[in-house]
């Protein structure tokens, strides 16, 4: 058989998908263009005391379209860098944001 005939008849395969980090956290931040700034806040316990510690970071995340606004629950995942300071993008929505 030729090359030709192969590639025909064999399904196509998709690479399998990167383990990538995930986070979810909450929109502090919607001002800049296309850009969020998500809130990630991690509890775990404290190595000597073992007492429940919140910590929490802060990052840029890509919003290609702009369709996320402060409060919403998002969860993002680590890609290329995009900027300086962006190397996240937000994949979905988790929770919008409750009016008040």
């Amino acid at each position: 058989m030729t090359e030709a005939t192969q590639t025909a008849s064999a399904p196509a395969i998709q690479p399998p998908v990167k383990n990538t980090r995930t986070l979810v956290g909450r929109v502090v931040s919607d001002k800049r263009s296309k850009t969020v700034t998500v809130l990630v806040v991690r509890r775990n316990a404290h190595e000597l005391y073992g007492k429940i510690v919140a910590r929490s970071s802060k990052y840029h995340a890509h919003d290609e379209n702009g369709d996320f606004k402060m409060g919403d629950l998002v969860e993002i995942s680590e890609g290329r860098p995009i900027s300086k300071t962006k190397s996240w993008t937000v994949t979905r929505l988790v929770e919008k944001a409750k009016l008040i």
